[in-house]
């Protein structure tokens, strides 16, 4: 259930990608995997590397998946635009 909440926190904060220009690595879909990806990889570094268990899981644990996917997103971007900005000197 954990990793559940963890990528449906991912993909609601992914939604708010519309409001930036697109710079990320693979486009919005490196945005979305890297938002998924990004929280859960977070999600389990909270939690000791560890699931937890049925019974443990809470809005707090939902809310464990937010800097993961913003950490992950602000990765593909970097990523992304310091490609662009090579390709850009390149050519």
């Amino acid at each position: 259930m954990a990793i559940l909440a963890w990528v449906m926190m991912g993909l609601a904060v992914w939604h708010f990608t519309i409001w930036l220009p697109d710079h990320f690595v693979g486009g919005i879909v490196g945005a979305f995997l890297a938002a998924i990806i990004g929280s859960v990889v977070f999600g389990f570094l909270v939690n000791g590397l560890g699931m937890p268990s049925r019974d443990e899981v809470d809005v707090l644990t939902a809310l464990e998946g937010i800097p993961g996917s913003v950490i992950g997103m602000g990765i593909a971007w970097f990523i992304g635009t310091a490609r662009e900005g090579a390709h850009a000197t390149a050519t």
